[in-house]
């Protein structure tokens, strides 16, 4: 069922979904970028539709409402360790979050990691009960995304109602029947409506079928170990990261009391392989690259059928030296159609 509402009416319907939920959507953030006197575009809780920011991509993901950057899992006292859910006893808000296609696919990303990969992640489980989705169209590609490559530009699946704007109307299709009423009270007219999507993008990215081991070797890496700061941006805005750390915090001075808290982090960030007896493993920017990028676009779909990547393009956007992914990408499948061609001319010869 489809629907085409006027502002108002679509202000009305997020109105009513505001009163038993909590709506997170990209924002501008004005001046709040990373040069003086730039914007930046965040996910935040919103109540209207023109807080929303539909025309720009945003900076940073929405996992943040999934995988917080710090969330407490346990205390503990003495000989007692409590959960933090049932000490806090907070109330679990409701959130529908405003997403692109791509990255409402980055979320099954999430799901089979946190849900899927072994037992539940009780931690997980017990915040994305609670998350919803709404589908924000993509009239047009933005700079850097590259989501037809990874066919992820359209979303089939996991979102409630879309959302595309034309002019002064709001055109949303509705997968939820529990809201078809609450729609159907606010529209001006029900019609037929196809969430939008593009088809390609300026951006084009060749995923190699498969990678030779030869090539975890190959000089293809070695410039990202002069060019990567190992700062970790990249891993930060990506919605399908997932890795973190332990931390404890102490109450008292002897440590028999405090907190234990899983802390975003990432393997572009120096200290995260750190072992016991001071080893480190890949301690270079070329390893941790090669990691990152087959991690993203081989390894994961090897165990699970489809690449981790998204194609949302934010790391090619934030990286403060300017290194590309796609092209990374792109230089991996070169490399692999060239030692595919060295083994047809060898085994002709």
């Amino acid at each position: 069922m489809g629907y085409v509402l006027s502002r108002d009416g679509m202000n009305a319907v997020l109105g009513k979904l505001g009163e038993e939920s909590l709506i997170y959507a990209p924002v501008v953030k004005k001046g709040e970028g990373r040069f003086e006197g730039t914007d930046v575009v965040r996910y935040d809780f919103v109540r209207s539709l023109d807080e929303i920011a539909f025309d720009r991509k945003s900076d940073y993901s929405f996992k943040e409402i999934l995988t917080p950057l710090s969330d407490t899992l346990f205390f503990f006292a003495d000989d007692q360790v409590t959960p933090a859910g049932e000490k806090s006893g907070a109330d679990e808000h409701d959130v529908v979050v405003f997403a692109r296609a791509c990255d409402i696919a980055a979320v099954k990303r999430l799901d089979q990691m946190f849900l899927h990969n072994g037992p539940a992640d009780p931690f997980y489980q017990r915040i994305r009960e609670h998350v919803s989705f709404v589908l924000m169209g993509c009239a047009q590609s933005f700079e850097t995304c590259f989501c037809a490559s990874m066919g992820t530009n359209v979303a089939e699946e996991g979102w409630r109602f879309s959302v595309d704007l034309d002019g002064d109307e709001v055109r949303c299709a509705v997968k939820d029947e529990a809201l078809d009423a609450l729609f159907a009270a606010n529209a001006a007219r029900s019609e037929d409506v196809e969430p939008a999507h593009v088809d390609e993008n300026p951006t084009r990215v060749r995923v190699p079928e498969t990678v030779p081991n030869e090539l975890y070797k190959d000089p293809l890496w070695d410039e990202y170990t002069k060019r990567c700061l190992k700062c970790g941006r990249c891993t930060v805005a990506c919605p399908t990261c997932t890795c973190w750390t332990m931390q404890d915090t102490y109450y008292t001075p002897e440590g028999r009391a405090g907190e234990r808290r899983r802390v975003q982090a990432s393997c572009m960030i120096d200290g995260y392989t750190n072992v016991a007896g001071g080893g480190q493993y890949r301690c270079t920017g070329a390893e941790r690259m090669r990691f990152k990028v087959l991690h993203k676009v081989y390894d994961f779909r090897r165990r699970f059928g489809y690449d981790m990547c998204v194609g949302c393009g934010r790391c090619d956007a934030i990286c403060p030296e300017y290194i590309s992914f796609a092209n990374c990408v792109n230089k991996l499948a070169d490399a692999v159609d060239a030692r595919a061609a060295e083994g047809e001319v060898s085994e002709h010869e």
